[in-house]
């Protein structure tokens, strides 16, 4: 539940017009490390994977070592770990942290910034009893004032802010605002208003976010479940459109899990903490079982027995919400209760613009690439990018085709997208038929050229790739036609094409919580005016069958 503030934060008005006190602090849902309090106490700040030491000076006097880590030191999400310690000592690093701050000048372009502004805002709302126990009248006075300051800059400044989650989270900020500072009852019905209307906008009928990243499910709903608190506990009736969206969204959380409990690799996902999506889903009072297949947001799922296939079926958000998504149609990841087998690369959670190009291409995607092209095409030009606050997408494909078919034994899969239609000529097509006891997945892939177009040059221009997960060990066959892949659980996969040769090639793996991991990737090449489509299969087999056609395992290394 919210937490209503305490005696100590109750105040007498100070002027007329500003938050003269704290009414409540809503709940932080985010995990806590209390052993990272007597990191900040003794003056070391680990953010977005860089530490800096303070060495007795201001850490907002020190130059920042990477735009993420000013960001995550500005957004004072930290503050919780401070909480979580709960001891004198750590109350009294937060207000001097806090006070430190609120001395600094306000000239900080990161620090001003409307999404890192709306994070500080609701971080302090949640963490007050933390900076303001036992504060003194004019440590309080100058708290609140400032808060209200950024709160009514924030307020202002709406035309500037990005479309998207930074949107989102901004007008979540002034909805916390509204309801947990006095006088600012008259703000409630506005900051209501605009947050329903944006979030009936991005969260799809389905319950996926607009962007088709599944991580900004997390992100949104670590707000927006104490958001609903705190409506009910200051006896305001939250607004049916915040009700709806949690009560969409949660099954999409379902949706895109795999048996381990880990998120599927889509369109800029990263590492979701299982902790966190576990403490999400207990707020699930309908545990409703997701669709199969989520039609607004274009994703489709397969279960049989423990095996979990689940699918990109859908076209690229549009230009302004593409910033972060992937040419991945088409892509699908699989996995075997609590192994994870194909996977897609992922995006990893620190120092992403070092691997952004690779993540975003269709060949860190288990799917067909062709000519070493991806089938989205991304803004290039420097220039462009920083007037466009990033890489959108400009072109990718605009029809994409999903069709189930549920047969006695069997569930067919067939989908097909347009990306290379323009460029080269032709539509990809992929065929899935999954086994209904979860043993066996067949697959083609085709390439079909539209009539009059024809397949140029010659040597090998496409490949279909299946990039394994860092657990799976896999080996060539000896016949050069498939791989033995061996699951942490000792099972044995065999996957074979047996018109083609199969190659095993090397990998990486971003999405790890530890960093990339160099893990392995299936290859099939052809030239189309040869062979024009790829069939293939993937079965689960006995140890003893496959060991009498294994060879030795490759060691893959992590490419640059």
């Amino acid at each position: 539940m919210a937490r209503a503030s305490g005696t100590s934060l109750v105040l007498a008005r100070f002027w007329p017009g500003r938050a003269d006190r704290l009414l409540i602090a809503p709940h932080d849902l985010r995990t806590t490390d209390a052993t990272r309090a007597s990191e900040i106490y003794s003056g070391r700040f680990v953010f977005a994977g860089k530490i800096v030491t303070c060495h007795g000076r201001s850490v907002f006097e020190i130059d920042p070592p990477s735009e993420e880590w000013e960001t995550a030191l500005l957004g004072f999400g930290w503050l919780r770990h401070l909480r979580a310690a709960d001891s004198a000592i750590t109350r009294a690093n937060a207000r001097a942290l806090v006070e430190d701050w609120l001395s600094q000048p306000r000239k900080n372009p990161i620090g001003r910034r409307a999404d890192v502004l709306a994070r500080r805002i609701i971080s302090l709302l949640s963490q007050a009893p933390l900076v303001l126990h036992d504060a003194d009248v004019r440590f309080y006075r100058r708290f609140l004032r400032h808060l209200t300051r950024d709160i009514r800059f924030l307020r202002y400044t709406m035309l500037d802010i990005p479309d998207g989650v930074p949107r989102l989270q901004v007008l979540i900020a002034l909805c916390y605002a509204s309801l947990c500072l006095a006088n600012q009852t008259k703000h409630i019905r506005g900051a209501t208003k605009r947050l329903s209307e944006e979030l009936q906008r991005q969260i799809l009928p389905d319950g996926g976010h607009i962007s088709r990243n599944p991580g900004v499910l997390v992100t949104l709903l670590l707000d927006l479940l104490p958001l609903r608190q705190t409506f009910a506990a200051r006896n305001i009736a939250p607004p049916q459109a915040l009700l709806n969206a949690i009560d969409r969204m949660m099954p999409m959380l379902r949706f895109f899990r795999h048996g381990d409990g880990s998120f599927a690799l889509f369109n800029g996902m990263r590492t979701a903490p299982t902790g966190v999506v576990a403490t999400l889903l207990a707020y699930d009072d309908i545990r409703g079982t997701p669709m199969s297949h989520m039609p607004h947001t274009g994703f489709q799922r397969l279960d049989a027995g423990p095996l979990v296939l689940i699918a990109d079926s859908g076209p690229p958000p549009p230009p302004a919400l593409s910033h972060d998504a992937h040419a991945g149609c088409l892509s699908f990841e699989l996995s075997s209760g609590t192994n994870r087998i194909i996977a897609n690369c992922g995006m990893p959670a620190i120092g992403r613009d070092n691997w952004r190009a690779f993540a975003r291409s269709t060949a860190a995607h288990s799917t067909l690439t062709y000519h070493d092209t991806s089938s989205c095409e991304f803004v290039e030009l420097n220039a462009m990018k920083r007037m466009l606050q990033g890489s959108p997408i400009v072109n990718g494909p605009s029809h994409v085709e999903s069709y189930r078919e549920v047969r006695d034994d069997h569930t067919v899969l067939i989908l097909s997208h347009d990306g290379y239609r323009k460029r080269f000529g032709f539509v990809h097509r992929r065929i899935l038929t999954l086994a209904n006891d979860g043993h066996r997945l067949d697959g083609e892939d085709v390439l079909a050229k539209d009539p009059g177009a024809s397949f140029r040059g010659s040597g090998d221009d496409y490949a279909v790739r299946f990039h394994l997960h860092p657990s799976v060990k896999a080996s060539r066959l000896s016949d050069g036609r498939g791989v033995m892949l061996v699951l942490p659980n000792k099972d044995v996969w065999t996957f074979e094409a047996p018109d083609h040769k199969v190659e095993l090639e090397d990998s990486v793996f971003l999405a790890a919580t530890d960093g990339p991991r160099r893990t392995a990737q299936i290859v099939i090449r052809d030239h189309a005016k040869n062979q024009a489509s790829v069939r293939w299969s993937l079965a689960r087999s006995q140890t003893s069958a496959a060991a009498t056609r294994r060879s030795s395992p490759r060691e893959p290394e992590l490419p640059l």
